[in-house]
């Protein structure tokens, strides 16, 4: 355990060293200040408009307007977050291994398995950071310019930091495999699929066709990401916004969903990240350097 904590230590010297957790707290700041801002004016129209027409701002239209801006908002740190999974780890064994920096690392008592996890755990507590930071700064933005929190931040965040963990997992499990520039055309693609997987499944549920609800469950079988983000974003939205969802037939909403996680879906992502980071292992444990 002592040599995997090693090898996390030595993955965030490698961050800090490269600034990558500078940028992170530059593009956290830059992000939350651009989106708040932003926010603020919109708000400020909202308020105004009631003034002008003489009704009060607690009214249920402008909590989903808020709920919507926030939950938007949401979205897009998802995608940054599991953005930067990737990112960061795309070339942490297949381009270690094509510079020999490994072949350096493993003439000492560390095992193979050791720098997989210890890799892993570094990139994890630098992801972590980042999605935690930016999407507890954007729900707390919002709750002071706004007064909206959504119902479960906690499970918000909770899930935004699983998702990618899980990309993080599958990225560095693809460096064991391929090139670095595979690695990405296969992650980006994989990502890719398990979004238009959501969309599909989406326009399936809204128009009852079971053929394409059938290829969404393959697309969460094949990388469950979306489907954990669609979870993250039932709990951002207030009972008002899903009983508004449900008075307009909008069971297929393309971003976001009407209903709670899935526990199968939770249980497979766990799964999933776990078998992701052994199957590293075990490849990398037969693999050439």
């Amino acid at each position: 355990m002592s040599q995997v904590l090693l090898m996390a230590r030595i993955t965030w010297q490698e961050a800090w060293s490269r600034r990558l957790v500078l940028a992170i707290l530059l593009l956290t700041v830059g992000f939350l200040g651009f989106y708040l801002l932003g926010v603020q004016f919109l708000d400020e129209r909202l308020r105004s408009r009631a003034a002008e027409l003489g009704r009060s701002d607690d009214l249920e239209g402008f909590l989903i307007a808020r709920a919507t801006v926030e939950t938007l908002g949401m979205y897009i740190v998802n995608f940054l977050g599991n953005l930067l999974a990737v990112l960061v780890a795309l070339s942490t064994i297949s381009g270690e291994i094509d510079s020999g920096t490994l072949q350096s690392i493993l003439t000492k008592p560390i095992r193979r398995y050791q720098v997989v996890l210890g890799k892993w755990l570094g990139f994890a507590a630098l992801v972590a950071l980042f999605v935690t930071l930016i999407s507890s700064g954007l729900l707390v933005g919002v709750k002071t310019l706004t007064g909206y929190l959504p119902p479960s931040p906690l499970e918000v965040v909770a899930l935004m930091n699983l998702g990618a963990q899980l990309l993080l997992a599958v990225t560095i499990l693809g460096g064991t495999l391929f090139s670095t520039l595979t690695n990405g055309v296969v992650l980006f693609t994989l990502y890719g699929l398990s979004v238009a997987g959501g969309i599909v499944g989406s326009i399936g549920q809204l128009f009852r066709v079971p053929l394409l609800e059938t290829l969404n469950a393959v697309s969460i079988a094949i990388l469950p990401s979306d489907a954990i983000w669609r979870g993250a974003s039932y709990y951002l939205q207030p009972a008002e916004l899903l009983n508004a969802f449900s008075e307009a037939g909008a069971r297929g909403n393309p971003f976001v969903s009407t209903a709670p996680p899935d526990p199968m879906v939770l249980l497979w992502t766990g799964v999933y990240l776990l078998l992701a980071l052994l199957l590293g292992v075990w490849v990398f444990n037969r693999r050439d350097l």
